[in-house]
Order: structure tokens, then sequence, then C-alpha cells
């Protein structure tokens, strides 16, 4: 069988049909078995297979973002000059945390690429691509601001937040307003510090503020919400159902140093004066978790009461503020 002739390397891994005649490529070596074809129109030469060895395994969740940023990128050669990547495809260019979709089925199969559209909004009265995987949305210069991102164009950050907030529930709302809000505070271990937000509580505001919002209610009840120093979704959803079950609300990523100034670790969520730690417990590997152990053990031997708290924990909110509130009252009697 004879080899393939090389594609120039100038067009890229993606690339539209049209470059690819113009840089002589033939259209049998664009028919031909060797090229992916994401949109019509679009040619990529092939990926890394998704079972590739990873230095650690990807969640669903990083598995469906992977899916959309990679079907934006395979879309941006035929992209006009008034369309941008926009609503949850953009969450996945901005790698903001998302709830996880899955197939309705009894298998609870996840959604992958061929099962999430790619969001594409047009500026105005310009053209609407009508083409399978892309579902289209139309778009106002007042209420949407565009950036390149990875060499795409992607609804800025605050846009991306606005454009979901009749989508998302109120918590992911808060979560996703928190991701974009971070503060890179200095502090022991702490990555990036001084790197700046993404977006600001104020950029929120202006893009709620800036026109007529689908669910503008809820984003409104999220600003509120929104707090610079969390650090994860599911730290996100702990201190919402917190602070919606009237507790006092936590403070967020505390250093905890023994009296003689020994660092004891960082806790997810605390009440330094009643010497209460929150944490969080996701799926860890062998060598974290044993971290983990070690940490919590030396907070507690150093007088603090922790509560872990694990994803079947937080599904029921009610016995997880249950915990919280007795340990409150049980600290505030000793004192």
């Amino acid at each position: 069988m004879p080899s393939r002739r090389p594609l120039p390397p100038e067009l890229g891994r993606v690339f539209s049909v049209r470059a690819a005649l113009d840089a002589g490529v033939t259209p049998g070596r664009l028919r031909d078995g060797g090229l992916d074809r994401p949109f019509h129109g679009v040619r990529s030469r092939p990926f890394p297979a998704p079972g590739a060895p990873q230095a650690t395994e990807p969640s669903a969740y990083d598995v469906q973002a992977q899916a959309l940023r990679a079907a934006a990128r395979a879309y941006a050669p035929r992209m006009l000059p008034r369309q941008f990547i926009s609503h949850r495809s953009a969450a996945a260019m901005w790698h903001a945390p998302m709830p996880l979709l899955r197939v309705d089925d009894d298998e609870g199969k996840i959604v992958g690429a061929a099962d999430m559209p790619l969001d594409v909004s047009t500026f105005g009265d310009g053209h609407l691509p009508r083409l399978k995987g892309v579902k289209a949305h139309r778009a106002r210069a007042r209420t949407s601001r565009v950036v390149q991102l990875d060499g795409v164009q992607v609804s800025d950050a605050a846009t991306t937040w606005a454009s979901l907030g009749g989508t998302l529930s109120l918590i992911d709302t808060v979560a996703l307003g928190d991701f974009f809000c971070r503060e890179w505070t200095p502090g022991a271990g702490r990555p990036n510090v001084g790197m700046r937000p993404i977006a600001t509580v104020d950029d929120l505001q202006r893009a709620t503020d800036a026109g007529r919002r689908v669910g503008v209610r809820r984003l409104r009840e999220a600003l509120s919400l929104i707090r610079t120093g969390s650090w994860s979704p599911r730290e996100s959803a702990v201190r919402c159902h917190i602070v919606f079950a009237g507790l006092p609300e936590p403070e967020l990523n505390v250093d905890v140093f023994t009296a003689e100034g020994h660092f004891l670790g960082c806790v997810d969520l605390a009440y330094p004066e009643l010497k209460i730690a929150i944490e969080y417990q996701s799926v860890l590997h062998a060598s974290r978790y044993s971290q983990d152990v070690e940490r919590i053990a030396a907070l507690r031997a150093a007088g603090w009461e922790v509560i872990e708290v694990t994803a079947t924990l937080l599904a029921d909110p009610d016995a997880m503020v249950a915990l919280i509130r007795r340990a409150i009252a049980r600290r505030r009697a000793t004192l």
C-alpha cells in the first residue's frame, strides 16, 4: 500500500478544507482515511488515542471538558469573524468547573464528545452555524465580550459566567464564580502566589447588569455568595450548604499552626476561634491519602475537631449540616 503524502506542516493539526486545497493538498488526500472530520469543511490529523498513557487518570469532569476543548479547536478553522465559543463550551476552554452531564440510561454512561454539542454564538444577525455537533446562539455586543484563548475566539470569563445563569443551579453558579474570581494568596505551599484572578466580582456584576439575561435572579443571588478564597467546586458547595442552613460562614483555606509556630496544614473551611476544621475528602491516590491522614491526625492532636466530608455526605446536605451544627454547639459549650 503506497504511503500517504505528508501534509504541509504549516496547516497545523486542525485545518479547513479550503486552506488545505490552497496549500496544494489534493482532494484525494483530503478524502483518505488518515484524517479525522470533526465538522463539515474541517479536517484534522488524528489526536492521541483516548487510552494513551497519562500521568493521572482523568476524572469524568475532565473527560467532558477535554472533549469540548478538542471540538472547539476543531471548529476554529471554519469560525467566522462574528462567531465565538460560548456557554458551557467556553467554560471548558477556561478549564472551569461544570456539573457532570450523563446519558439518561440505566448504565449512567458518561457523555462524550459525540453527545455534547459545541456552543457557538454569533453576534447580531450574522450567519448561524447549522451543522451536526454545534448548538447555535445569538449574541449581542452589549452583553458579550470576546477574547482569544488558545488561538480560539471565546467569550470572556464574565460573559461565560453570566450566560450560564439560566442553566446551572445556584450552587454551581457560585462555584463557577468562585473559580473565576479566585485570588492566589500567599501561604505555605500555595501555588501561583500573586497571580491575578481570571475575573473579579465587579466584572461578573457588570456582565450581569449589561442587559437582559436568562436567569438574572439566580445570577444576582450568586453574586452575594461568591468568595475569592475558594479552591474547588466541592468547597464552594459545602460552604453554600452551611450558609443556607443559617450557620456562621466558615473561613476558607486557613493555615493552621501550633502555639510554637509549627505548620500543621491548610484546612478547606474552618472556624478558627472554635478550632473546627471541615475537610472535603476527594478520591485520592495512596501517597496523597497518607499525607492527609497524617495531617488530620496532627490537627486532632493539637485540639482541633475535624469534620471529614465525603461525596456521600455532601449528597446529604442535611446530615452534613447537622454534624457541623453539633460540633459548633459542643465547642461553644466549652468556651
